[in-house]
């Protein structure tokens, strides 16, 4: 299954600056010293942004649940990052209840 409005996808300045790509953030550091390794950068947050986008509109969801706050959704597979390497991560994505539009809430390496 596809997440619904995925090409309106929205990831927030803010979650990739200050979470998935901040070194000093206790609970993203670990993300971001893994996104890094890619070569995505703060400085390029919107690169990053992108290729996240594009991760929800190629794959389709793992699977999806029902609360009271909206719909999450789970993605799985390969994100084209710009070194080429290409990573298997996971994104969760949420529509809100009174929203249409999906927004980012975490983005992860997938274990081997």
């Amino acid at each position: 299954m596809e997440i619904p409005n995925a090409q309106s996808a929205h990831v927030a300045r803010a979650k990739v600056i200050e979470y998935l790509l901040s070194e000093l953030n206790p609970e993203g550091r670990d993300k971001a010293r893994f996104f890094l390794r890619f070569g995505f950068s703060s400085d390029r947050w919107d690169e990053f942004a992108e290729a996240l986008k594009s991760h929800a509109i190629s794959h389709n969801t793992s699977h999806a649940v029902e609360s009271p706050y909206g719909t999450r959704y789970w993605v799985d597979g390969e994100l084209e990052t710009p070194d080429g390497r290409n990573p298997q991560i996971r994104t969760v994505w949420q529509i809100d209840t009174a929203s249409s539009v999906p927004r980012l809430l975490t983005a992860y390496p997938l274990k081997r």
